[in-house]
């Protein structure tokens, strides 16, 4: 097989990987369309446990067994590879004496049949170390060795082609074990399901940080969320949660800013009667209402000396105490936690615990302002016009490109936030199909932008006017002039004459 066959048959193995359904169904699939297109018998995919240190054969194909048998490190050709980090071939199945046969039971007849290849799925550690996820195993009609070591390589190259997607197969199969209550996850993670969550962005950093979403949210790991007010923190964490194995269970959210210090203990752990006055009747606490979900702490920089003790108890024993109440109670919780403050800052001057912001920090995420990642601001307020309308029940089609350059220069001290307020107000002001200047709230506009200003002559002001127009009527007919001066029912001499007037380069609407 040439060179041009595999990097035809990868294309196909790659679309594979693109599959929106259930994870285990798109790896399975790619099993498949691999020995099809590669004629090779069988195929399997072994996941390594880190913490029990064996090797269980998750996904198959052509094999008419169920793998009855777990390996570990260095038992057997699949625990070679994983010990020694390197593939190897087996010519002849029978032949070789590492060959244990043990997980499938094959026949002798097969085992004098059939050649072997094994090889790592591998990936680089944060640091920086080679760290093994699990074993990709191809069976295929005796070959000789160049054909095999030819194969051997192409396997190698898919290993790391689907090593992001056996990281997320090894995590559930591991969180599994350790919460058997809680389900396999069987949905593939995508940015569509991020977008499907609201979270709207072009922007390089906003991309990155979608990237760090899809890997933190299979997993249990606490996630430490940072970034001005207004950012998306909240919206950000529930994400997370929408698409992680929890997603069926609670999410529950704590604003510890919101409540008086006297009142977050209670909040947070919940309380016995008579533990204190007016506690009249038994509550249970937002780590309790969260077990087996999601639990976010919004602004935990806010969390008074002794709930910051006991928060960093329930994360570490996963035990927590009512207030008035002598029994711990065992609870499952996910914990994400957000704040605008500079915790560093905080427990450099005793008001932040040291040991807590360890333990939160494990997965951190930074949401940059707004106005450090201006890419996002139009496809956020395209996003935000769509819901109002739909909201408002108005026929507000677009926003004007001037308009659209003033949402783009302003700096939004409020963030995201603010720029949603922004859209809901225009929406609401807005009786025409497009959202122009003078819609916007008087803090973007300028007198020059609204064509306002009382010292210009009439005759300017009506010209700022046109001039909006006709840039909008280009825009919307992707340059065409003549497709312009229909929908503004004026004859092609008078737009070309405009054109030309205002130096508008209709060329640059022109998408192609």
């Amino acid at each position: 097989m040439n060179k041009v066959n595999h990097l035809t048959i990868l294309e196909k193995i790659l679309m594979e990987l693109g599959w929106q359904g259930p994870l285990r169904d798109g790896l399975e699939n790619l099993l498949k369309t691999t020995a099809g297109e590669m004629g090779y018998k069988r195929m399997s995919l072994a996941i390594l446990d880190p913490k029990t240190q064996t090797i269980d054969f998750s996904l198959c194909h052509g094999h008419r067994k169920t793998p009855k048998y777990s390996y570990t490190p260095g038992q057997g050709i699949t625990g070679l590879v994983v010990k020694e980090k390197a593939p190897i071939i087996v010519p002849v199945m029978k032949d070789d004496p590492n060959f244990l046969n043990l997980a499938f039971d094959r026949s002798p007849e097969e085992l004098a049949s059939l050649s072997f290849i094994s090889v790592p799925v591998k990936r680089n550690s944060p640091d920086n170390e080679l760290e093994i996820l699990g074993v990709l195993n191809a069976e295929m009609g005796l070959k000789n060795i160049s054909e095999l070591e030819e194969s051997c390589r192409f396997l190698q190259v898919l290993g790391i082609i689907i090593a992001r997607q056996t990281s997320f197969l090894q995590e559930e199969i591991s969180r599994h074990k350790e919460f058997p209550g809680l389900p396999l996850v069987d949905q593939a993670i995508s940015y569509q399901d991020l977008a499907q969550n609201k979270l709207i962005a072009s922007s390089k950093i906003m991309v990155t940080i979608m990237g760090q979403i899809m890997q933190v949210a299979p997993s249990k790991a606490t996630v430490l969320i940072r970034g001005e007010s207004g950012t998306g923190k909240e919206l950000l964490a529930e994400a997370i949660h929408n698409i992680s194995p929890r997603k069926n269970k609670p999410f529950i959210k704590l604003n510890c800013a919101a409540l008086p210090s006297e009142l977050l203990e209670s909040e947070l752990f919940g309380y016995e009667r008579g533990a204190f006055t007016g506690a009249v009747g038994q509550k249970k606490g937002r780590f309790e209402l969260a077990h087996q979900g999601t639990l976010f702490l919004d602004e935990i920089g806010e969390l008074s000396a002794e709930a910051q003790a006991k928060l960093l108890r329930a994360i570490q024993e996963g035990e927590i105490q009512r207030l008035g109440s002598e029994k711990t109670t065992r609870v499952n919780v996910r914990i994400i936690c957000a704040t605008h403050q500079p915790l560093e800052s905080l427990i450099e001057e005793g008001k932040f615990r040291e040991d807590l912001y360890y333990r939160i920090n494990v997965f951190p995420i930074f949401i940059p302002a707004l106005r450090e990642r201006r890419e996002d601001i139009l496809p956020l307020a395209e996003h935000f016009l769509e819901m109002f309308c739909r909201e408002y029940e108005k026929n507000i089609k677009r926003i004007s490109t001037p308009a659209m350059d003033l949402l783009s220069q302003y700096p939004w001290p409020g963030n995201v936030r603010e720029l949603r307020n922004c859209l809901e107000r225009s929406v609401l002001l807005c009786n025409e199909e497009v959202i122009r200047t003078y819609h916007l709230p008087p803090t973007l506009q300028t007198a020059e932008s609204t064509a306002t200003d009382h010292e210009l002559p009439f005759v300017e002001s009506v010209a700022k006017f046109e001039q909006e127009l006709i840039v909008d009527a280009l825009k919307k007919a992707k340059g065409n002039m003549l497709q312009a001066a229909r929908d503004l029912r004026v004859s092609y001499r008078i737009i070309n004459y405009k054109v030309k007037k205002y130096n508008i380069n209709p060329k640059r609407f022109n998408p192609k």
